[in-house]
Formats: structure tokens, sequence, C-alpha cells
């Protein structure tokens, strides 16, 4: 069994990337205990997104799936033990014995333990630090040849910045925002808008309380517009795209925080 997570690689600079849910693996004993199919598990999971991680030189990668542990939802609802907590689908014969829920919430304590440890390391070398936490969303909810959700509402990429000081990191959001919208996407401009579908979950909840002056997670949700959400199959022309229009965005956000620690200092 792989570990939960992975520190794929720690580079030189201030910016992280979080793949969260983009694991499939489950551990046997909690596979044992499931009901829910593989194929449900596939849809509601975030492929891909790990390829997404190489625009960052700090990469951490979930390699456990979201429907063993999810790692960005609060400690008590880390395992969905109700539907209502997995968009009403069944997972489990029964709840799970204590003895398994606690094995996984260790992996949950670990894995954001570890997490400080790193992030506490870009705030000592940089004094301030953006996380980039990926993730991809659903719009063809009612099945593969149903209309997708409608677009006004679903836009193809969400900014969730609720859980952020705005004021504080406007001119990150900002330039995030502006280099993205002004990327050429193969041949045309992405839909990118913020706080319309997600406004961010746990994950940058705790990096916002643990970090208040030098953390900055931008949540990032992808619309499954470059893929089929039903059977997972890809576009790879689109895949490659979207990192290149997210990394894109990568110079200007290292521009905006050179400019704050000078004004800091």
């Amino acid at each position: 069994m792989n570990p939960c997570w992975v520190l794929e690689r720690v580079g030189n600079g201030a910016i992280a990337a979080v793949a969260l849910h983009d694991g499939h693996d489950v551990r046997q004993e909690v596979a044992d205990l499931m009901v829910i199919s593989e194929a449900d598990r596939w849809r509601e999971e975030d492929p891909f997104t790990a390829a997404w991680t190489t625009i960052a030189d700090t990469q951490i990668v979930v390699k456990r799936s979201r429907f063993e542990l999810d790692l960005n939802r609060p400690r008590e609802k880390a395992v969905y033990i109700d539907p209502r907590d997995a968009w009403g689908l069944e997972v489990w014969q029964s709840v799970p014995p204590a003895e398994i829920l606690t094995r996984s919430l260790a992996e949950y304590d670990t894995f954001y333990a570890n997490l400080e440890r790193i992030f506490r390391d870009l705030e000592r070398r940089h004094g301030r630090f953006v996380v980039f936490e990926l993730h991809t969303y659903n719009h063809r909810r009612l099945g593969r040849d149903a209309e997708p959700a409608d677009p006004r509402y679903n836009p193809e990429i969400n900014l969730g910045t609720a859980t952020l000081d705005r004021d504080r990191w406007h001119s990150v959001i900002e330039s995030f925002l502006s280099d993205l919208r002004n990327f050429d996407f193969l041949g045309r401009q992405l839909d990118v808008r913020e706080n319309v579908k997600f406004y961010g979950g746990h994950f940058p909840t705790w990096v916002h309380q643990k970090f208040p002056d030098s953390g900055c997670v931008l949540s990032i949700e992808v619309k499954k517009f470059f893929m089929d959400e039903w059977t997972n199959e890809v576009d790879l022309e689109q895949l490659e795209a979207i990192r290149h229009a997210l990394q894109s965005t990568v110079p200007g956000i290292l521009k905006q925080l050179a400019v704050e620690t000078r004004r800091k200092y």
C-alpha cells in the first residue's frame, strides 16, 4: 500500500502545490468494508490533478482515496459515515469499527503535522508563501449523455478565496485571476471566476489559521471539461494546456510576493 501522501519535491521557491484528492488507494481493511463501486469513487475523486503540481517548487500529492480519508474536511468529518457526507452515495456495509477509524485518523494527524513542518520551512525561508490547492469538479451529475450543469453557475475554473484575508492577499489574487483569464488556452480564453461554485474547505482554513500572516492558499477547482467524468477518459492536450495556464500565473505571483517583501523591509 502506498503511503497516504508523498512529498514529490521540495524546491527553493515560495510556491507549493497540493493535490488533496488525486488519490484512489484504500487500505485493504477499509476496502473490505466498502460497498461503493470503484467507478463511483473515481467519479468523485480528482484524477490527474497530481500532474498539475509540477507548476510549483514544492509538490505534495495525496495517494489515498478521499473515500477512506478526506483531508479537506475537519477531522471529525474526514471519514464519510453518512451518505449525506458523500453526495448521497452509500460508502459502507456498516459503520467501520473504532480501531479502523483510529488508524485512518492517525494518518490524517500525520499528514497535517508534516504539512505544518513543510510550511513552517517555507515561512522561515521566504517570509510569505502561496499554495496552489488543486481540485476538479463534476458538471454532468445527471449522466454522461445528460445536459451539463448551467455554465452560468459552473465556471471552467473557480477560485475559492473565502477562507483568506483578501485585503492582505489582494495583489496575489488579482495577479492570478488576470494572468489565467488572459492565457491563450488553445485559441480561446478560459472562464475563470472567484467564489462562484466553491469557496475553500478545511485545508485552506487550517493553513490560514496556522499561518495568518504568511500563508495564502488559492483553492482552485477545475471543471471536468477536459475529461469524461463518467469514464475518466481524458483529453491529454487540454490536460496539458491547463497545466500551462496555471504555470503562466506563477511569475506574477512571485513578483507580487517580492513587492510585499520589499515593502515589509
